[in-house]
């Protein structure tokens, strides 16, 4: 749930119009491994759209950013790598555990 919460807040923070709703996100409680699922793959397709109707030039756009400016395209590549670091920390877990994990399904 980590990761779905950073994706929301990047992606709505850096490529909606939508004020982001932290409060609203921690309150959230998902009672089944179905309904996590389901909120991740909700969280992707949400993401992808807003990244796929964002404007060419806005990616080059400078925007605050708790760590200093940044363009939106370096805020969308931290999108990427924050996914792949906890998807990395995921595959050792499993690994660790003798559980085989999914195939990595590339682009």
């Amino acid at each position: 749930m980590h990761i779905r919460g950073n994706m929301l807040w990047l992606s709505t923070t850096h490529f909606s119009d939508e004020e982001f709703d932290m409060i609203k996100l921690r309150e959230e409680s998902f009672d089944t491994k179905q309904d996590i699922l389901k909120a991740l793959e909700t969280a992707f397709d949400l993401v992808y759209q807003r990244v796929k109707t964002t404007n060419e030039e806005e990616f080059t756009k400078t925007v605050d950013f708790f760590a200093g400016p940044k363009s939106k395209l370096q805020i969308l590549n931290l999108l990427h790598d924050h996914v792949t670091h906890h998807r990395g920390q995921l595959v050792v877990y499993l690994n660790l555990n003798g559980i085989k994990p999914a195939q990595y399904v590339g682009w």
